[in-house]
């Protein structure tokens, strides 16, 4: 079958259409795009009409189909332009929202005549207000990942603006103990500020996640974070060394090509955390630090009641080296994790001092390895533990994280 706009079968349907209902050149066109993809829809609509023999002058505001709506994309552009003056972006994507009136009448026109070569009134707005913003903007439309995306509410004239995260990649160090990784919403109030958290609304005065976040959406202009850590210490414990590897996700950012040097010198101006090695990154390297499965090693400071025996001590740390131990999810955290043995690897344990009650043991661990209870032995459920091998209970007095090995 012939199916160019010349054919006798495309005339006919054409002729049926503008015989029937009142409609523009512009979406008589459009109802055949398929059939000439390089000539505009309008152009498309004077050649059908005129092989009509129908000189019919339809108005787009009167027009069955579209209501005029073909005839404000120079509107919804500048719309547009004036919603995006406020972000740094390197391409976009425009999408639309079109009244359901108008598309229940362009389904009942494809499906009364059988259309296939129709272009939708959605597609032809987008691709117009898109063309438009490109010459303005001198930015690109980008189908597969684009910076911002447009979503233009036809209807009502409102531009919304869906802006792709914006990734920093970098390690911190914390110094001092007491200090979350992120932010902890108070349990009574959930955040709203109640006595019990002084108004607060939270749990802890500072977080890691707040003292970094604080000064970067001041410079990005975003309007929330989310932090993405690999792995997470105790809120009593140090993060020393060459630091724990995290990304912060901005919220809709404004300002994309922030100076991640002035970032580092605002956040480190402080005794409380140290960030290091930012550099911008992507959602995928999310994946790639929660999946990657460091080797850790930790300072201990343990406390007994009974001075520790420097021989058994000794004895023991060499028996754990190069071992695999099992842990029961330890009591302090079975509320948030699953109940199950974790088989974990001990690769080596270095006494560096015993005084009396108190040693001080260095670590090398699988990741995910709990070391409180490595010590402890949590009532057997850490199997074998520092306690069980030199017959004496211990504890933890001080524990630091001193390297996150890659």
């Amino acid at each position: 079958m012939n199916t160019s706009l010349e054919s006798k079968n495309t005339i006919s349907t054409a002729k049926e259409i503008v015989n029937n209902y009142k409609i523009c050149n512009n979406c008589l066109g459009r109802l055949f795009k398929k059939l000439d993809n390089d000539i505009k829809n309008d152009k498309i609509g004077i050649k059908l009409r005129k092989f009509c023999n129908n000189n019919d002058e339809i108005d787009k505001k009167d027009c069955f189909l579209c209501s005029g709506l073909t005839n404000e994309i120079n509107k919804f552009a500048t719309l547009t332009i004036n919603s995006l003056k406020k972000y740094e972006f390197d391409n976009f994507l425009v999408g639309s929202i079109i009244d359901e009136d108008i598309i229940n009448k362009e389904k009942k026109l494809i499906d009364e005549y059988k259309l296939k070569h129709f272009e939708s009134i959605r597609n032809e707005l987008n691709r117009e207000i898109g063309i438009i913003l490109e010459k303005k903007l001198l930015r690109n439309v980008n189908f597969n990942d684009p910076t911002i995306m447009v979503i233009i509410d036809t209807q009502f004239d409102i531009v919304n603006l869906q802006v792709k995260s914006l990734y920093i990649y970098g390690r911190y160090k914390k110094f001092e103990r007491g200090i979350p990784q992120t932010k902890g919403f108070c349990r009574i109030c959930k955040g709203i500020g109640c006595k019990s958290c002084n108004y607060k609304g939270k749990l802890y005065e500072d977080s890691i996640e707040e003292l970094i976040s604080k000064e970067l959406l001041r410079l990005s202009g975003g309007e929330d974070i989310s932090f993405h850590g690999a792995g997470r210490e105790d809120i009593d414990v140090k993060m020393l060394g060459n630091g724990r590897p995290f990304i912060i996700e901005v919220k809709n950012p404004k300002n994309r090509k922030i100076n991640l040097n002035i970032l580092k010198n605002q956040v480190n101006n402080n005794d409380k955390i140290q960030v290091s090695r930012l550099k911008f990154s992507d959602k995928n390297e999310i994946i790639k630090i929660k999946e990657m499965k460091y080797k850790k090693i930790y300072r201990v400071k343990i406390i007994s009641d009974i001075n520790f025996d420097m021989e058994k001590l000794k004895k023991a740390a060499s028996s754990l080296r190069g071992k695999i131990i099992q842990q029961f999810t330890p009591t302090r955290v079975a509320r948030r994790r699953a109940n199950m043995i974790r088989d974990r690897k001990i690769y080596n344990i270095d006494i560096e001092s015993i005084n009396k009650n108190e040693a001080t043991l260095k670590i090398e661990t699988q990741s995910g390895t709990y070391i409180k209870e490595l010590i402890n032995g949590d009532d057997g459920k850490t199997k074998p533990s520092i306690s069980e091998l030199i017959g004496i209970p211990c504890n933890v007095k001080e524990l630091d994280v001193i390297s996150i090995k890659e």
